[in-house]
C-alpha cells in the first residue's frame, strides 16, 4: 500500500507540491502563475485541508485510491451518508477517483499520488503521472468502441476539472472538483 500523508495545519490553503504554473486546463480555465489554482479558487478557500497517499509502489492501486478517498469522505463526514443526496455525491466522488486513477495507469504508466482536499463548498481530487499525454472527453455515442469515456463522465460529474504542468518537468496533474453535498 501506499504512504498516506496529511497535511499539517499549516499547510492548509496551500497548493501541495508540484502543483504547476501557469497551465491551461482542459476544461478552459486559466490556472494562475503563481500557485496554479485555476483562477475561479484565486482566493484559496478557508479551512481547505489536504490528504495525500503516494501510489508508486502500490498494488491494487484502483482499489487502493478509492479506498483512500472512502476513508477521507468517512473522516470528514460524508460518509456514511444520511441522505440520498450525500450517498450520491459519496458515489460521484469515489467514481471520479476511479476514472483519474484508471486513466493514469491506462496512459501514463500509473498514478504517483493522488491528492484529495475538502473545503466547506467542494471537494478537489488530484491525481499526479509522469505521463506527456493531454486527457480529454470522448464523445460518448461512438458504436463499437470501448472504453475512453473515463473524461467525459469526470467531465459530467465535476463542476470544473483541468490538467497543470510544471514548465520544464515531466508529468502532469489531474485534476476535478465537485460540489460538497447539502
Amino acid at each position: 500500500m501506499g504512504t498516506t500523508r496529511q497535511h499539517p495545519p499549516g499547510d492548509l490553503g496551500r497548493e501541495p507540491e508540484g502543483a504547476g504554473v501557469g497551465a491551461r486546463s482542459d476544461a478552459g480555465t486559466r490556472a494562475d502563475a503563481d500557485t496554479g489554482v485555476p483562477s475561479a479558487a484565486q482566493a484559496e478557500p478557508a479551512g481547505r485541508q489536504w490528504r495525500t497517499l503516494s501510489l508508486r509502489d502500490a498494488t491494487g492501486i484502483v482499489p487502493t485510491a478509492r479506498d483512500f478517498a472512502r476513508q477521507a469522505l468517512h473522516d470528514w463526514g460524508w460518509l456514511p451518508a444520511s441522505t440520498a443526496d450525500r450517498r450520491a455525491a459519496a458515489e460521484d466522488v469515489l467514481l471520479v477517483v476511479s476514472e483519474l486513477v484508471t486513466n493514469a495507469c491506462l496512459h501514463a504508466e500509473g498514478p504517483d499520488e493522488i491528492r484529495i482536499a475538502r473545503t466547506p463548498k467542494a471537494l478537489r481530487v488530484e491525481v499526479a503521472d509522469g505521463g506527456a499525454g493531454q486527457p480529454a472527453p470522448r464523445t460518448p455515442r461512438r458504436a463499437g468502441r470501448p472504453g475512453g469515456h473515463g473524461m467525459f463522465i469526470v467531465q459530467r460529474l465535476c463542476l470544473d476539472w483541468g490538467v497543470v504542468r510544471v514548465p520544464g518537468e515531466p508529468g502532469k496533474t489531474v485534476w476535478a472538483e465537485l460540489a460538497a453535498p447539502v
